[in-house]
């Protein structure tokens, strides 16, 4: 194999897992939406999301002892559990309960690619080319659309769903430069992230939500949560974003998230029938363009 071929496999590598970590958020928006509208809570589908892979994913994180917990320590554990775990989900979640879907598609990976390459830059040291500052720059101008939309047609209560998925990005966006930092494979960081769900979060849904949603609601609603949220939009992404972050750096893995608005968009006509208005349209196309020099 030679070196152009050792340099290409890693890129490729890293490019797969951020498309395939895209599309599996942007499944999730659309069934926390959906969840949200047949009556779960946020801590409902942040429970479904967390609870079930983590149980499948504890022996990982104990191999190396509850000490330790997956070699990562319980300190930087809550850390990333909060950031990327189901404190995270949550403010998301909320958020679809006061916006339409293709606002919390397109703010919360656009937030999240537009903290990540600044916290790369501050934190990490990597370097931010004009192409990237363009790129950031032209994605805010994308947010403000949505901004104005929410302002227009929903009221206050707009912008604060808008504002929750922007919060809900710099976590994200956070949580993936400390990955860069602390060095932290995927495995881990996912394994560490459901085992903490199951010891610490779900604990506290019992005492202070219940399981009244969860009962009353349908089998098969559950179900869909189950694998939909546990599957292909916890657990899952979590790893292959990771893995992004280490075969590609910070910055560019942090621009991954941008192409969730997208695919969202496709997944929630194809699933749900929902049609997203000519401003949300606008607001994604800026975006994607934002998107595409924060590539080059």
């Amino acid at each position: 194999m030679d070196e152009k071929t050792q340099t290409a496999r890693p890129i490729l590598i890293g490019t797969l897992c951020g498309i395939g970590a895209a599309l599996g958020w942007a499944a999730g928006f659309v069934a926390a939406k959906h969840g949200v509208a047949v009556g779960f809570t946020p801590a409902d589908l942040a429970l479904h999301r967390f609870f079930w892979t983590g149980l499948l994913l504890t022996p990982l994180a104990l191999r190396h002892g509850v000490i330790k917990l997956g070699g990562i320590g319980w300190g930087r554990g809550l850390i990333m559990t909060v950031l990327s775990g189901p404190v995270q989900a949550m403010l998301a979640y909320t958020g679809f309960m006061l916006v339409p879907l293709g606002h919390g598609t397109t703010i919360q990976p656009a937030c999240a690619a537009l903290f990540g390459l600044v916290l790369a830059s501050l934190v990490l040291r990597e370097r931010a080319t004009p192409q990237r500052i363009l790129g950031g720059i032209i994605i805010i101008g994308g947010l403000v659309v949505f901004g104005i939309e929410s302002l227009a047609t929903i009221g206050g209560h707009g912008i604060g769903g808008d504002l929750l998925f922007a919060c809900a990005g710099l976590f994200w966006a956070i949580f993936g430069t400390l990955l860069r930092y602390w060095r932290v494979p995927g495995m881990q960081a996912a394994a560490v992230v459901g085992a903490l769900s199951v010891f610490v979060f779900a604990p506290l849904h019992a005492i202070f939500v219940g399981y009244d949603h969860i009962l009353h609601l349908s089998l098969a609603e559950n179900l869909l949560q189950i694998v939909v949220q546990g599957l292909l939009a916890g657990a899952l992404p979590i790893y292959l974003f990771a893995r992004s972050v280490i075969l590609l750096g910070a910055g560019r893995a942090a621009t991954f998230p941008a192409l969730v608005p997208g695919f969202g968009m496709v997944i929630g006509f194809l699933a749900l029938g929902v049609v997203p208005s000519l401003a949300q349209v606008v607001g994604l196309v800026i975006v994607v363009v934002g998107f595409r020099f924060v590539v080059k």
